[in-house]
């Protein structure tokens, strides 16, 4: 792949996430030979089920990410990540997660409703109620968004990937937009980044979460801050697709995406 000039990275998973298959190390020197310029490991801590298996999680991702930081000092930009699932369903937890270290980057998400299995592992939608989970799914970001801990808002159609390839539904997320335009315009008023996920990209659906006229409505009601991941869980993927998520936030009217130092935002130039 050529150099990707001013490509950052902000959702990525190492071997310390339960579904990852790469160090820190080894993503970090697949991210150099594409030319990025910062990556952000964020790991998988799922809130709803956190034990001391996942405390051990964290503490070792940390250590080892701490570690690629060190070892690509003027080479690439390394932050210290976390992708909190369903934090808003035990914050009390969900705090003490993040008290646990010094996190450079936490991104926010929901994969599951409460008390049911991820999206992901869902086979056959057609026994459920589809309208009725994203409506609950919808909700549950939006409760997410009011405690508000975190950086990043991921994945905004998360569930639209398995619909997808599971069942071959394509949602209209026009058909959700009083609750999409809720949960933008509160993204904007806590001045949390609204991610460009890219995974979709590589995927059956094909397409990016959320799309570009999501991105540019988001514009539209005062957002400010957007983030581009490619939640990549092998080397091959890092940064793949991060050129369209990119342009999708240009079309949509940001000159900049955002990465987080310290949990600060900095800005980086679309070029």
């Amino acid at each position: 792949m050529d150099n990707l000039k001013n490509i950052i990275d902000m959702h990525t998973h190492t071997d310390n996430s339960f579904d990852g298959h790469h160090s820190p190390v080894y993503l970090c020197e697949a991210a150099c030979n594409k030319g990025l310029r910062a990556i952000a490991f964020t790991d998988h801590c799922e809130v709803d089920a956190f034990n001391a298996d996942s405390e051990r999680n964290v503490r070792q991702a940390f250590f080892e990410i701490a570690k690629a930081k060190s070892a690509f000092t003027g080479k690439l930009l390394v932050l210290n990540g976390i992708e909190l699932g369903q934090p808003a369903y035990d914050v009390p937890t969900a705090e003490k997660i993040l008290a646990s270290q010094k996190f450079d980057i936490v991104i926010g998400s929901v994969h599951n409703l409460r008390n049911k299995q991820d999206f992901y592992y869902i086979e056959d939608f057609s026994k459920i109620d589809v309208r009725a989970e994203l409506n609950e799914y919808f909700n549950e970001l939006l409760t997410m968004l009011e405690w508000g801990n975190f950086d990043i808002l991921a994945h905004l159609t998360y569930p639209f990937r398995y619909l997808y390839s599971r069942n071959n539904i394509r949602v209209d997320i026009n058909d959700y937009k009083t609750q999409i335009d809720e949960i933008l315009k509160l993204t904007a008023e806590k001045d949390i980044a609204l991610e460009i996920n890219s995974a979709g990209l590589r995927q059956p659906i094909n397409r990016m979460s959320p799309e570009e006229e999501t991105v540019k409505r988001f514009r539209e009601l005062g957002g400010k801050l957007v983030s581009v991941g490619s939640d990549a869980h092998y080397a091959q993927h890092i940064a793949v697709g991060i050129k369209d998520a990119m342009a999708a936030a240009k079309n949509a009217g940001f000159d900049c995406v955002t990465l987080f130092q310290k949990r600060q935002p900095v800005e980086i130039p679309i070029e």
